[in-house]
């Protein structure tokens, strides 16, 4: 057998055997045999997005192919993640960018922000993170990540770099975006839905309402640590003479000799703002309209552009043009992902690996700390923040209780973990990978900031709670 036969079969084989062994090593009085199932498909899947014996879209059908020889969950429910509101959302966002590169829009958009924030891939990766973070702060993640990482696509397409893969400045980019959009959900309590689930813990825990500027006021000086820590390990890992092709005197004559927008430039970027202030606003009119999530409102808005007539009579977008630019091996790696993450939850797996990680409990408040950290920092790596806010708190206040401390504080630590997640390339990070990213330049990269973060933040929540008052109720 050749050299390089024998790897990939190697590299086939380590998923499998890490599915094996989860079922024999997972301990029968904490995990049932479903729960091991899920576990074991967790690791057969971070083991092939490490090693990549295949093509990345392929990796996402695994949860279906190992449902079906091993039930976990009825099927129906792992299917229904390929075609969740999640999916038509990043599907239409797609549909509506997809005319840009023939009507010259991706042009247009790719020098604007080239020639504003340079080419330099440190300033634009800082740029990216810190945009996508200050929007998360008061909208839905998965909102924001499917508006930016398309348009930040169209710009490095653009200069050449749309083999996301192959480009380190590119992969920057294309990694940061979610990274920005999972610490800025935490500022504000509308930044994230799992927000509002830990405000109502809160409530039930004190008995009065809950002023979301006391949230704002209390996660201050962990927002400070965050983006501190974020922007440094960027800059650190992002060599500084790392550049993307152009120089911005270049870009800025270019931007200038496109002229005035055309009128299929006008409505096509339209119909995206409509698209996206419709998602972003929705609170606005969601008693009035309340069907239309932001989903919807992006395959409306997709809908619409395909029937505005164009200059010739025809219609002005038509599918021939936009679907070579539609990635739908984005769609696979999405919905696997998202079938994963409905593997654990559905089994009762996420909660399992809490309770069984609740019994190191310690005295010391610092460790207590550093456990909840990591635990709900893992799991919202595995799941929704959501999903993961629901398990969670219950895990948090039993430990509480079981140290005779008060949960507020403990709450809020795990809010922090809930929100953060930057390693797997599950939720809405397999956005980034579906356009080109490897998943072995995220995990890697993910893995280190984690374990920079977590003793980072453990020390500052340990400070806010020997030593500030509010952070207390």
């Amino acid at each position: 057998m050749k050299k390089r036969t024998l790897i990939q079969v190697i590299k086939v084989l380590t998923g499998p055997t890490l599915f094996v062994l989860a079922h024999m090593l997972l301990p029968d009085n904490s995990f049932s045999i479903e729960q091991k199932r899920a576990i074991g498909t967790l690791f057969w899947m971070v083991a092939w997005w490490l090693w990549s014996p295949c093509d990345y879209p392929i990796i996402g059908f695994v949860p279906v192919a190992l449902n079906a020889l091993f039930p976990m969950i009825p099927m129906s429910t792992v299917i229904a993640q390929f075609a969740s509101t999640s999916i038509i959302l990043v599907l239409c966002g797609m549909i509506i960018t997809g005319s840009w590169s023939s009507i010259g829009l991706d042009k247009r958009i790719a020098t604007l922000f080239l020639s504003a924030v340079g080419t330099s891939a440190r300033s634009q990766a800082v740029f990216w993170f810190l945009l996508s973070a200050f929007l998360s702060a008061v909208l839905p993640n998965l909102v924001v990540a499917a508006t930016l990482i398309p348009l930040a696509y169209s710009m490095l397409k653009y200069v050449g770099q749309d083999d996301i893969g192959n480009s380190k400045a590119a992969s920057m980019i294309m990694m940061v975006i979610p990274w920005g959009t999972t610490v800025g959900g935490l500022a504000t309590p509308l930044g994230s839905s799992s927000n509002l689930v830990i405000i109502g813990y809160i409530e039930s825990i004190t008995g009065t309402e809950y002023m979301y500027v006391d949230w704002v006021i209390r996660f201050l000086p962990i927002m400070a640590a965050l983006l501190i820590t974020n922007v440094l390990y960027i800059i650190l890992i992002c060599p500084k003479r790392l550049q993307l092709p152009g120089s911005r005197e270049y870009l800025i004559g270019v931007r200038k000799s496109l002229g005035k927008m055309s009128r299929e430039e006008v409505i096509c970027l339209t119909i995206f703002v409509i698209a996206a202030v419709l998602a972003f606003t929705r609170d606005i009119y969601a008693t009035l309209l309340p069907g239309l999530m932001p989903a919807y409102a992006f395959a409306a808005c997709a809908v619409i552009l395909f029937i505005i007539p164009g200059r010739d009579g025809e219609t002005m977008v038509k599918w021939k043009t936009v679907s070579p630019e539609v990635n739908w091996g984005l769609i696979y790696m999405f919905g696997g992902a998202l079938a994963l993450g409905e593997l654990l939850t559905g089994t009762g797996a996420d909660v399992a690996v809490g309770n069984f990680l609740s019994q190191l409990g310690s005295a010391s408040d610092f460790v207590t700390i550093l456990i909840i950290l990591t635990f709900t920092i893992v799991i919202s790596d595995l799941t929704s923040n959501g999903a993961t806010a629901s398990m969670s708190m219950p895990i948090i206040l039993t430990i509480a209780a079981a140290l005779g401390m008060n949960p507020i504080p403990l709450i809020y630590v795990g809010s922090i973990g809930v929100s953060l997640s930057y390693t797997l390339p599950t939720s809405i990070r397999a956005i980034s990978v579906g356009y080109g990213l490897k998943p072995s330049f995220m995990i890697k990269r993910g893995l280190v900031l984690t374990l920079i973060v977590i003793p980072t933040l453990a020390t500052v929540c340990w400070i806010l709670m020997n030593f500030w008052p509010a952070f207390q109720s």
